[in-house]
């Protein structure tokens, strides 16, 4: 019996090369785009409007009727407590860069320094803010890699200030450590903080924000890699698909010799 002729190839083998994804298969990747293009969308605008109205909520019943704009309109206005709360604060920052304001904080924290449970409490929120918002802020400016958990594994850390004096004389190694946040994933607002040596560390050269993003995405999104070179990629991937499949068709079509 002689050997089948390419001709005779299965007609199923044939319809999978030569015909276009089924009905439902169109459907499925116009849904799944459809999905990538409104998802980011609707988490953003979410996302601000849950915060617009956790401000105005907690602003709007520190102001009197009578300045409320729902009280002349039929409707709420979302964000007016947001605007006077940011009113508020630019009033209170531009209060308390002239003399008479830093006499009244400086009263205050007098003040709050002799109330023993309030007084801790007080410091330590003030300077985690001093440290996020002020100028001269310093924290969480680098991305670094340590030996974590094991030996071969490593993780990201975000490498804050050194030490104070008073703990770098007991720490070992001369002073020369440094603070050192370990985030978890997906949740980079928990972790662990701990003190290393600066040998023990290795900085990279990526911005705190990507470092945030590869973490809650686990390794998903990675830094350097943008929007245009993901679409780029995909784009030479389906490339270098579409000249397989038209391989194989001509190769089906062409008679055997």
């Amino acid at each position: 019996m002689s050997d089948p002729q390419p001709d005779e190839t299965p007609p199923d083998i044939i319809e999978t090369d030569l015909h276009p994804p089924s009905f439902g298969g169109r459907i499925r990747n116009y849904f799944l785009t459809g999905l990538v293009v409104a998802g980011p969308v609707a988490v953003t605008f979410w996302l601000i409007w849950a915060f617009v109205t956790w401000v105005d909520d907690w602003v709007r019943p520190l102001i009197p009727d009578i300045y409320r704009p729902e009280t002349y309109l039929p409707w709420k206005i979302p964000g007016s407590g947001l605007v006077i709360a940011f009113f508020a604060l630019t009033m209170l920052g531009f209060l308390t860069a002239n003399l008479v304001g830093r006499t009244l904080l400086q009263l205050g924290d007098s003040l709050i320094d002799r109330m023993p449970i309030v007084r801790p409490i007080y410091k330590t929120v003030k300077q985690v803010f001093t440290m996020l918002f002020s100028k001269s802020g310093t924290s969480f400016r680098k991305v670094g890699l340590v030996e974590f958990p094991a030996p071969g594994m490593w993780s990201l850390v975000f490498i804050s200030q050194p030490p104070s004096a008073d703990i770098a004389a007991k720490l070992p190694g001369g002073g020369d450590q440094v603070s050192v946040f370990l985030p978890c994933t997906p949740n980079p607002t928990t972790g662990f903080f701990f003190y290393l040596p600066k040998n023990q560390i290795i900085e990279i050269d990526i911005p705190v924000e990507a470092a945030a993003t590869l973490l809650m995405s686990a390794g998903m999104i990675q830094p350097g890699v943008n929007g245009n070179g993901q679409q780029q990629k995909l784009a030479a991937m389906a490339a270098t698909a579409r000249a397989a499949q038209a391989a194989r068709i001509q190769q089906v079509k062409e008679p055997a010799k």
